[in-house]
């Protein structure tokens, strides 16, 4: 593979590796947000906010953490077939998939963006009794969907590298 396609899967690796090493953590935020819920329903009075923050933490969690799993391939699969194949054969039948992932990320990642532009035009907020502002979660929403977008190019690099047999 030429230098810069190498240069661009460590990059993006390393990004999406720390990213999600970080956002893994995350699980406990809204474990906190939960438990404070039920604390304050129990004890106090209730929160309004909890559900919607709990929701959010939810969000960034599993948008942020996406291109971790992708990179780990932690994702899930339908091995019936696949488990039993060569590598070579593996890399071709991910060449072809993740084709479709990317092209279903780049609608995801358009309409994103397009939802976030007018969130931050009409100040949109949510209908809920809290009534936050809709445009940050949007926004983790937009880089989630870029980095997934990139962590899959990546993988269809290291891919067609497997099929060449090449070494990433």
């Amino acid at each position: 593979m030429p230098p810069f396609v190498n240069g661009y899967i460590r990059f993006v690796d390393a990004v999406n590796y720390r990213i999600g090493r970080a956002v893994m953590y995350g699980i406990f935020v809204m474990v906190a947000i939960l438990l404070w819920s039920s604390i304050s329903k129990a004890f106090f009075f209730p929160s309004l906010w909890t559900l919607e923050a709990a929701q959010f933490a939810m969000v960034a969690y599993y948008v942020l953490g996406g291109p971790y799993s992708i990179q780990l391939d932690a994702h899930v699969r339908m091995d019936l077939f696949y488990g039993n194949w060569s590598a070579r054969k593996k890399a071709w039948f991910d060449v072809f998939t993740i084709l479709f992932l990317i092209f279903f990320l780049g609608v995801l990642l358009y309409g994103a963006y397009d939802s976030t532009s007018y969130s931050m035009q009409y100040g949109e907020r949510s209908a809920s009794a809290w009534r936050p502002y809709m445009w940050p979660i949007k926004v983790v929403m937009c880089i989630g969907f870029s980095l997934m977008l990139l962590q899959a190019v990546s993988e269809l690099f290291k891919d067609i590298a497997r099929i060449r047999g090449e070494d990433v």
